[in-house]
């Protein structure tokens, strides 16, 4: 099928090369000259790993190509709508700016029959607004979010382990332009379709909330173990042991029940923020009213991190050499918004530390954003003459590759906080480290 992509960040990006590697012809546009010329050499202006590869060959196929004329998207059956939805620089509600702008940038080049397919985070109700504006050309709008995990946006796209759609719904049931946009979706999606993945045909509200419910869902779990850990710093539980028990329970399951600072990243913590505004919009502010203090838990740990190192120095750090291994706000990613890891480095700053930052990906991005920080490369340069090291993002350079023997032969001090929880405790100890996790005796 002929499909074009309005908004090549890193949704828009690996959705477009996706597309191509599964069969599809795409355009992807974009107002940023800059990236368009970068994607257009086939190289892409963030890290995410398997991307490079298929943009390179989705390129060399002839069948993608980006362009920032919108205009060159008019041939295309199906628009993807992948622009981003940040929050309110005054407020916690989702900035629809680009998502509006988008869509009247469109409108004048859609052909009668054509779906205009919405995959950026919006607030519910949005597409019902759009999806008039829509009509009016003919078009019909349909819903389709991504539930993309940053270090396996690829996978996720081209093997989904769900396909949502909301389309157009009369009295319980899909409209006949809602049935005939779902009918091009599975045409868009065929591999997965054939293979069995569910497909979830929906109207516009529910397939809105899917994603922010999702989102929300991800993260009252993480935030529920970091409020055990609260408890566990003050009884001398351990909540690594505590996650692992309750993770048994095929209820509840281990994953996103593991401590440590937190989440980050340009989705969770501004998709809670703005579910909560429309929330209030919508008159039903408390039944969400949990996501403030999931938020207020998620916030708290990055300070809990910060104290840790301070009581590790003796209760100061003014003038001691900190390593920060890591500035991602996960691995295998170098996206640094909203990054945990970064947002302690920065703390630790404020108190007067000699701090020195290290990660395999996200060190151009965070020197753009606090440039007042000291950033290397090499993380055992990182570690050289180090008084104490935190490990904020969990690269397996840091967790797996990183022995406390040769660590301790670089450090000035042998002080360690595990803001992931992702070392060997007793390997540290044993090797004789001051060794402080979180939520950990």
């Amino acid at each position: 099928m002929r499909l074009s992509v309005i908004g090549c960040g890193y949704l828009g990006a690996v959705h477009a090369a996706a597309m191509v590697s599964i069969g599809h012809e795409v355009v992807g546009v974009d107002v940023d000259e800059g990236k368009i010329e970068s994607l257009s050499r086939g190289e892409a202006p963030f890290f995410e790993p398997g991307l490079p590869e298929i943009l390179t060959e989705a390129i060399a196929t002839g069948r993608l190509r980006f362009t920032t004329d919108i205009a060159e998207a008019a041939h295309a059956e199906v628009h993807f709508v992948a622009v981003g939805t940040p929050q309110q620089k005054d407020g916690s509600a989702a900035d629809l700016t680009y998502v509006d702008a988008a869509v009247d940038a469109l409108l004048p080049h859609l052909t009668a029959g054509a779906v205009v397919a919405g995959k950026s985070t919006v607030p519910v109700g949005t597409a019902a607004t759009l999806a008039e504006r829509v009509a009016t050309a003919g078009a019909t709008l349909v819903w389709n979010p991504e539930f993309l995990r940053e270090g396996f946006a690829v996978k996720d796209t081209i093997d989904p382990d769900r396909l949502v759609v909301g389309v157009p719904f009369h009295d319980g049931s899909a409209t006949a332009e809602g049935e005939r946009a779902a009918d091009m979706l599975r045409e868009v999606y065929h591999p997965s379709v054939a293979q069995g993945t569910p497909f979830i045909v929906t109207d516009h509200a529910t397939a809105e909330l899917v994603k922010v419910a999702a989102n929300a869902f991800l993260a009252t779990k993480i935030s529920f173990i970091n409020a055990m850990a609260e408890i566990a710093e003050v009884t001398g539980a351990d909540v690594t042991t505590l996650a692992d028990a309750i993770g048994h329970d095929v209820r509840i399951g281990r994953r996103f029940l593991g401590a440590g600072i937190g989440f980050g990243g340009g989705c969770l913590p501004k998709d809670i923020r703005a579910f909560s505004a429309r929330a209030e919009e919508l008159g039903r502010g408390e039944s969400v009213a949990f996501l403030r203090e999931v938020d207020a838990i998620n916030m708290r740990r990055r300070d809990r991190a910060v104290d840790l190192v301070v009581a590790a120095l003796g209760g100061s750090v003014f003038k001691k050499n900190v390593t920060v291994l890591g500035a991602a706000f996960k691995p295998f990613s170098d996206d640094t918004r909203d990054s945990p890891a970064l947002d302690v480095a920065v703390r630790l700053f404020g108190l007067g530390a000699w701090v020195t930052i290290t990660d395999p990906e996200a060190i151009p991005n965070a020197r753009a954003l606090h440039p007042q920080l000291n950033y290397v490369d090499d993380r055992d340069e990182a570690l050289r003459s180090a008084d104490a090291v935190i490990v904020v993002t969990e690269w397996d350079q840091y967790r797996r590759e990183l022995s406390p023997e040769h660590a301790g032969s670089l450090v000035n001090r042998r002080v360690i906080i595990d803001g992931r929880n992702c070392l060997d405790a007793a390997a540290w100890r044993a090797d004789g480290w001051a060794y402080y996790g979180m939520g950990r005796p």
